[in-house]
């Protein structure tokens, strides 16, 4: 027997209004609970370079190995004086490879080729914890030039242009992260102000990648040549809006 009474009904109306109401507000709490905004943070700091590398390729041509070297030996003792007497003793340099090329054992070389049979490159690197004293001795190279050393790029005739590196990395990290952070918050509060919202809780973080910088950008100029560079970090981070 069906109950069709007033009663009832009025039961199942109010079921009806109350699952509609609970449904009606699930829906506004998931889309409240999916607003969000994203920022991004930036960190800066402008560095001098702590470490320079100058690579040097002396080059010496002849007819006979013996007095190939004994070009390379005295191009190397002019190297070093030179080196000195910019402050980069013996402790900054350091002798690499030997390459030697003999020019008539190349089966499809010129048989009438000129200049000595023998081509012998002896490499070296200067390293110094003070970049500036690299930076003014490559600025005087013409010196070396003048007194008779061929020197090549490896890929060229002429020195290789220095490189400056920043290593003090890490010891400004933490500091550079907060205050990448704290930016990032300060324009998500700009945000929620104007949007009229209430700024929640960090949805996602990524504190971003820390990147070198050439302090004075120029076309040609690459970041690892110059002594003076900035580092940056970006940090992007979701904050919830209520």
């Amino acid at each position: 027997m069906k109950n069709n009474t007033p009663v009832g009904y009025l039961l199942i109306g109010l079921g009806l209004a109350l699952s509609g109401w609970f449904i009606g507000h699930g829906f506004v709490s998931g889309r409240t609970a999916d607003r969000f905004v994203t920022v991004k943070g930036v960190s800066e700091r402008d560095v001098e370079a702590d470490l320079g590398l100058w690579p040097l390729q002396v080059v010496a041509n002849a007819n006979s190995l013996e007095e190939a070297q004994a070009t390379i030996d005295a191009s190397l003792a002019k190297v070093r004086s030179f080196l000195s007497d910019h402050d980069l003793g013996e402790t900054h340099l350091e002798l690499q490879g030997v390459e030697v090329t003999d020019r008539l054992a190349n089966p499809y070389g010129d048989p009438g080729i000129r200049g000595g049979r023998f081509v012998v490159q002896q490499k070296l690197m200067v390293r110094s914890d003070e970049p500036i004293l690299i930076h003014l001795a490559s600025q005087a190279v013409g010196e070396l030039v003048s007194k008779g050393v061929v020197l090549s790029s490896g890929t060229g005739w002429g020195p290789a242009t220095p490189t400056f590196l920043f290593k003090s990395l890490n010891a400004l990290k933490p500091e550079m992260i907060a205050e990448a952070t704290a930016s990032a918050r300060e324009a998500a509060s700009r945000f929620a102000a104007d949007s009229d919202s209430r700024l929640g809780n960090i949805r996602r973080a990524n504190q971003g990648i820390f990147v070198a910088l050439a302090r004075d950008a120029a076309a040609g100029i690459p970041e690892n040549s110059q002594l003076n560079k900035m580092i940056r970090v970006v940090a992007t981070v979701e904050y919830f809006l209520d």
